[in-house]
This record gives structure tokens, sequence and C-alpha cells, in this order.
């Protein structure tokens, strides 16, 4: 098998586990385990902990001291035996702990995926996006399989309990992954283990120079706000589909996904035509728009307005997301260009969505069951720090480049 062929099953596996249970948990929790709102964004605000903890996993032990690809198997061994006790949960109580450590062993394999990927390709930025599409295909794959092949999203597979399998089924595949990524090509370490780093360092924190420049400082703030109402989606697309009964909620959640890899080969257009600042707007209006979208809709007549929402989820994640890394590249020095990625990073799905998940919850505890007025929060939010873009940030000429 070629080393492509072997990447691109990676990419795929790695994220077919993510899609397997992230989507369906908040739905899972709030019917089989009756958790509160302030419960499920805990549940999902682990994945927060896990961004800001991940750099430190990788800065001081993957990247002096082992093969990344080893690394890589035995996380995700590691994930499929706390997969199989999540599965094995009766309790909100047993659940978090366990589903806690797992994020903190998770989000690390993604930074690994990806440096193995890249360290094995020739022309990693011309191939890259052609073996990180597969991860895509892999959650749209689950997604569609949950709903349509094993109908575990159904109203009478929630009521079964049989969401409960996806947490086994993650686990099947953790395993497989972890076993299989041993036979993908070694990658041993590029820092050499005598060269002292600093936390700074490894944090990312050595790029914070970079918030000096008013126009940064602005984009990085509004980084982490937009990021709150981003958490709202991710915790309670499912269950609000499932409450106002639409049917297969997990397969038609996918069409975001397929959006995202629509309007990534629309974003080069876009950035040349608008420039960045516009191109963020964008971003940040479609967040305004899809929640508007999704209280104004419900499972009948309106539907197609939930549905316009999910699809708007590639102007929502490409424009500002990948927008904004494009910028991050563009204004970091050579010294510090993956340190500015990982301070981003840290700052947008550690910091702004770890506040995001706990005031989701707050907020679905406070109005249950009135979607309309849950998903005007976001909403409104999206459109104050559009405006505070949009007042304060300097129009600056940003080349596109790809990678």
């Amino acid at each position: 098998m070629s080393i492509k062929n072997k990447l691109s099953i990676m990419m795929f596996l790695q994220f077919f586990i993510w899609g397997a249970w992230f989507v369906t948990m908040g739905t899972y929790l709030g019917s089989n385990m009756m958790a509160t709102g302030g419960q499920i964004g805990s549940a999902y605000g682990t994945q927060s902990w896990g961004a800001i903890l991940a750099p430190i996993i990788i800065g001081m032990i993957a990247d002096r001291f082992f093969n990344a690809e080893k690394i890589l198997g035995v996380l995700h061994i590691v994930g499929a035996i706390l997969m199989y006790f999540l599965y094995t949960s009766n309790s909100f109580a047993t659940f978090f702990p366990v589903l806690f450590i797992y994020m903190i062993v998770y989000m690390p394999t993604l930074a690994l995926a990806n440096s193995v990927a890249f360290r094995h390709l020739v022309d990693p930025i011309k191939d890259f996006a052609q073996i990180r599409v597969w991860g895509t295909i892999g959650w749209v794959v689950v997604g569609l399989s949950i709903s349509f092949l094993f109908d575990w999203d159904s109203p009478q597979g929630i009521k079964d309990g049989l969401l409960k399998n996806t947490f086994l089924l993650t686990a099947a595949i953790s395993a497989f992954l972890g076993f299989g990524s041993f036979l993908l090509p070694p990658t041993p370490p590029i820092v050499n283990i005598d060269r002292k780093l600093s936390v700074k360092q490894i944090l990312g924190f050595d790029a914070l120079k970079l918030l000096a420049d008013k126009n940064y400082l602005i984009f990085f703030v509004s980084s982490i706000l937009i990021c709150i109402p981003l958490a709202f989606y991710y915790s309670y697309t499912n269950p609000f589909m499932v409450d106002i009964q639409i049917s297969n909620p997990t397969g038609k959640m996918t069409l975001g996904q397929v959006s995202e890899v629509l309007f990534m080969l629309l974003l080069p257009f876009f950035f040349k035509k608008y420039g960045f600042k516009n191109t963020i707007l964008f971003g940040m209006g479609a967040w305004a728009v899809r929640y508007f979208l999704f209280a104004l809709g419900d499972g009948g007549s309106m539907a197609f307005m939930v549905i316009i929402g999910i699809a708007l989820h590639g102007i929502c994640y490409d424009f500002f997301f990948v927008s904004g890394q494009i910028y991050t590249n563009a204004k970091a020095g050579a010294e510090i260009k993956s340190s500015a990625q990982g301070l981003i990073t840290l700052a947008t799905y550690g910091v702004g969505m770890l506040v995001g998940f706990w005031a989701a919850g707050r907020i679905a505890d406070a109005y249950k069951g009135q979607w309309d007025i849950i998903w005007t929060f976001p909403a409104v939010f999206a459109i104050v720090v559009l405006l505070i873009f949009l007042i304060s940030f300097k129009s600056e000429d940003i080349e596109y480049k790809e990678g």
C-alpha cells in the first residue's frame, strides 16, 4: 500500500472516531442520563481542556522523545479503553471524569496525525488537502451510518438507549487505528533532545508579541469571542433537531461537512476578491444568520431553515477559521509561525469554546426547550462580535497562500 493511501486511511479513521460520538453526545446525555444543560456544557468543555493541554503533550513528549506514529498508536489504544468505560457508564458522575481523561488523550492525536502526514508528503502544500479531506469524509460516513444504517438516533433508537453504541463503535475503531498506527511510516522526533524548551515556547506564548499589532489584537480577541456562539452549535444542534422531531438528525448534520469542503474550494476566490477583512466578516455574518434560522425553524414546514443553517457551516468555519490561520501565518515571523498557530488554537478551541460551552449549558437550563430564545443568544452575540471587528479592524492586504 502506498504512503498516501496509508495516510488517507489514517485521516479517515481519525475523524470517524471523533464524529462517531461527539455529535450525538448531548442528545445521549440528555435522554439517557437526564443530564442538565450545565452538565452537557461541561462534557463538551472537555474538548477545550484537551486543546489547552495538547501542546504540552506534543511539545514536551512527542516532539522530543518518541516517534509520532508510535505515540499516535498508544494514545488511540488508551482512548479505546476509555471509550469502552464510557459505554459501560450508567451515570454522569462516572461518565464525566472518564470523558475528561479521554479528551486529554484524544486532542493531541489531531496534531500527531497532521505531523505524520506532513512529514511523509513530497509536496505537503499540494498534497495535504487531498489527505485531509478523507478526515471530513470519515466524519460524514459515520454520521450517515448512525442515522441511515444503524438508526441509533431515531426516536425509538434514542428511547431504547441505542446511542450508547456510538461509544462502543468508537472504542472498536480507536483500537483498530491504534494498532494500525504502528504500520505507518516511521516519524522520528525533529527537536533535539538536548535543546531546552520553555513552557512559554511549548504553549506558543512566545507569539504573544503579535498582540502588539493593534489589528492582530482585534482579530485575536474576536477569534476568542466568536468561539462562544460556535460552542452552541456543537453542543446543542443535535438535541435541538431531535427535540423538534427532524428525522435522521446526525446524518443530516453531515451536510455541514460537505459544505465545509465546497466552501474551502471557494475560499481563495473570496480571499483574493474581497480581502481578509471582508472574508472574515462573511464568516461572522454566517454565524448570526445560521442561529436566526435555527430560532425560526421547526420540524414541520420550517424545517428547511434548520437545514440551510447547517449548510452554512462551510462559510462559518472556513471563512473565519481558515482565513484566520492564513492571516496568522502572514503576520508571524518565520521563527514563531508554529507558536503563533499554537497560540490561536489554544485561544479559540481552548479558552473561547470553554466559555462558550459553559454559557450554552447555562442558557439551555434557563430556557429549557425554548429553542427560539436559546438560539437568539448566540445569534445576537455573533452580531456584536461582527460589529466590533467591522469598526475596529483596519483593512490590510494579505496574500493568500494555500497550506
